[in-house]
């Protein structure tokens, strides 16, 4: 259901990983003033590069089908930092999950702060980096409902954390991803499986490549990066089907 009235958008600064962290707050108008509603909260991680219009832009439509969305942030500052700090910062966190958990839960945890939030009805999302993030904070056994991740890596050093997952999983890779190769999708179906109970999916898209659904991709001229407005719409579907399923209308 898609709500006419407007959405209250704010910076929040928290910390995390010894850095100041600045998210983006979207609330739909007249949630958590005190009215006593409450909707789904989703929590977005931006991709690899850094939080900007994307990652919002994503909260914010969120916020228009009347959840609450906090479009977070894993870098700090709430911008984009340099190309070779980022990359070192992203390779860092590969490394060390214990890190990426605790800077997802941070940003989890700004969420549920929020007013109007219904806290048995969240989710986490992400893109590239912050699909992996979102799956960090699933596998950290965090009451997260429903994890969705986009063009986001799948791999795990500690695969058999996946039995500490309590919500539904939806991943959606593009079928020529270079980043996301098939061995790690079949490795991920094998983690999923071996966890036991794991409500998960994988969604595969003909003809995508990474950083499908970031119009912006094809301005990097990187190999392997391209937007795909086919399977930027049809994965946003699949991730409002997900939602439907699990929190009813949104």
């Amino acid at each position: 259901m898609v709500h006419d009235d407007p959405m209250q958008t704010r910076q929040i600064e928290y910390q995390a990983d010894g850095r100041t962290m600045i998210g983006t707050m979207c609330v739909p108008d007249g949630i958590g003033d005190g009215a006593g509603a409450t909707v789904p909260g989703i929590v977005v991680f931006h991709e690899g590069p850094g939080l900007d219009d994307h990652a919002i832009g994503r909260a914010e439509r969120l916020a228009e089908l009347g959840c609450i969305a906090f479009a977070a942030d894993y870098h700090g500052g709430g911008t984009r930092p340099p190309f070779d700090e980022m990359r070192t910062r992203v390779m860092g966190l590969l490394a060390d999950r214990d890190r990426t958990r605790a800077i997802a839960r941070a940003g989890f945890d700004v969420l549920l702060a929020e007013p109007g939030v219904d806290v048995e009805r969240t989710a986490a999302i992400g893109f590239c980096f912050g699909g992996t993030t979102a799956l960090e904070l699933g596998r950290s056994g965090a009451p997260v409902q429903a994890i969705v991740g986009f063009h986001s890596g799948l791999s795990s050093p500690n695969p058999a954390d996946a039995a500490n997952i309590v919500g539904s999983v939806l991943v959606c890779i593009g079928a020529d991803d270079p980043m996301v190769p098939v061995e790690e999708r079949l490795a991920f179906e094998e983690e999923m499986r071996a966890a036991g109970g794991v409500d998960y999916r994988i969604n595969v898209y003909g003809g995508a490549v990474h950083s499908f659904t970031n119009p912006a991709a094809d301005a990097w001229g990187a190999p392997g990066i391209a937007y795909h407005r086919p399977t930027d719409e049809r994965s946003w579907r699949a991730m409002l089907d997900l939602f439907e399923e699990r929190f009813g209308e949104v």
